[in-house]
């Protein structure tokens, strides 16, 4: 079922409980549905396997539901956002603010580690929550970063639970589990997919009020999440570096596109002190 379909539904049942008395023609009739597509649909709302398994799975993996008091509210404020998610680990980081994103290139440069770090540390240390998507590279560098200064990360994935990608990222799964979240659209089964990453990466921008780069090659797959992000008119922050450097030329033309230019920490703060009545 997709999600254009289940935004239908929501509409006219936010509960989606009257579905269920609906026979496969008044599915297709009310919701204009072609009637394979309607019994494809009655057929998955009354299989009891399918059930039986979602109730097992929600035992281990809670699920939050864009219609749960506990959705975060500045999800619910983009575009396509997410009708479930499921979660691993500490749900009262989704309330809590300011949230960053930080991503970049899964190849970075030798410096990537101390650009990071130079950046993320004291926003960690202030408390923020540092969100990422878990991929090698910069994602990696950020989550690894609050961990090891005690602070607060999410992680976003584009695979269910049972599905890390990379695989040599378990470990640090199980650690953001642990002592900080994980989240993901997708059902604990769900292989990863190349789509599922582009998708994924709305949700990274979209639980922040800003998304910074580390780095970024000059075509990389970190500027989905930077159109995202402006898509959602959240902030993006860039760190420069030498234009001899690869992996800078994808965040030096986001400067000139406009992204503001970080070279401390504490320019990213400032930018939140002056917006940040606008998230309450």
């Amino acid at each position: 079922m997709t999600r254009s379909i289940l935004r239908k539904f929501l509409r006219k049942f936010p509960t989606l409980e009257p579905l269920y008395q609906f026979s496969p023609e008044s599915i297709s009739q009310t919701f204009s549905i072609p009637p394979q597509k309607a019994s494809l649909i009655y057929r998955d709302l009354h299989n009891r396997q399918l059930i039986e398994r979602i109730k097992k799975e929600i035992v281990t993996f809670p699920i939050i539901t864009i219609v749960d008091e506990s959705y975060p509210p500045m999800l619910n404020t983009i575009k396509d956002a997410p009708l479930v998610l499921y979660a691993c680990g500490d749900l009262s980081l989704l309330s809590e603010q300011p949230k960053i994103s930080v991503i970049g290139t899964r190849n970075p440069s030798k410096d990537a580690w101390a650009k990071t770090e130079f950046v993320v540390k004291p926003l960690v240390q202030e408390g923020w929550v540092i969100v990422s998507g878990l991929a090698k590279g910069i994602d990696s560098f950020a989550h690894e970063i609050a961990l090891q200064h005690h602070g607060k990360t999410i992680a976003v994935l584009g695979s269910g639970f049972n599905h890390i990608y990379p695989r040599k990222n378990s470990k640090l799964f199980f650690e953001i589990a642990n002592r900080g979240l994980v989240l993901s659209e997708y059902a604990p089964n769900i292989p990863p997919a190349k789509y599922h990453f582009p998708e994924r990466n709305r949700i990274i921008s979209g639980l922040s009020f800003g998304t910074l780069v580390i780095e970024a090659m000059e075509k990389s797959g970190t500027l989905i999440t930077v159109e995202h992000a402006l898509d959602q008119g959240r902030e993006v922050f860039a760190v420069p570096d030498s234009p001899a450097v690869p992996q800078s030329k994808g965040c030096h033309q986001m400067i000139q596109d406009g992204a503001k230019l970080i070279q401390h920490a504490k320019d990213i703060v400032i930018e939140w002190q002056m917006i940040k009545h606008h998230y309450k």
